[in-house]
């Protein structure tokens, strides 16, 4: 019954699986789908222009396919993930370097920065609240901080 339906429409079944390929897309997270579908579509119309095998139709949605998601993949974003701020969401690896007043004194070790609306805990030598200091590094939210 599918095979029959499959000849009965010829070239637009191409048509039909690019277009549920391309709507899968939409639902789907990533530029994975669409590919296949513009290459299923792309067979559909040469299918509709000129009578060839099903087989060499199935060959041709394999090599355009892979062709497709070879060039999408080029030029659709950035395969290695890196970002010209590589801190982008590492706030507190944004704030090495700088430096700030202690709100709060360091006390074995441990005290309080505000920087800007925001505490942060800080780890480093004892110092009085008010002493300037310098953010050396972080772990996870705490800062690392030495007298500046």
């Amino acid at each position: 019954m599918i095979g029959e339906l499959i000849d009965s429409l010829g070239g637009w079944t191409w048509w039909i699986l690019g277009l549920l390929l391309l709507g899968i897309e939409v639902l789907a997270p990533g530029f994975f789908f669409l590919w296949f579908g513009i290459a299923a579509i792309l067979i559909g119309i040469s299918a509709l222009l000129v009578d060839w095998p099903w087989q060499m139709q199935v060959l041709g949605f394999v090599v355009l396919s892979v062709v497709a998601a070879l060039i999408g993949r080029r030029f659709a974003g950035n395969v290695n993930g890196e970002t010209a701020d590589p801190h982008l969401n590492l706030r507190a690896s944004r704030l090495t370097g700088q430096t700030f007043v202690l709100s709060e004194p360091i006390v074995e070790g441990r005290g309080r920065v505000t920087i800007d609306d925001s505490v942060w805990q800080v780890r480093g030598p004892d110092a009085p609240a008010g002493t300037r200091v310098v953010v050396t590094g972080a772990d996870g939210t705490i800062l690392t901080v030495d007298a500046a």
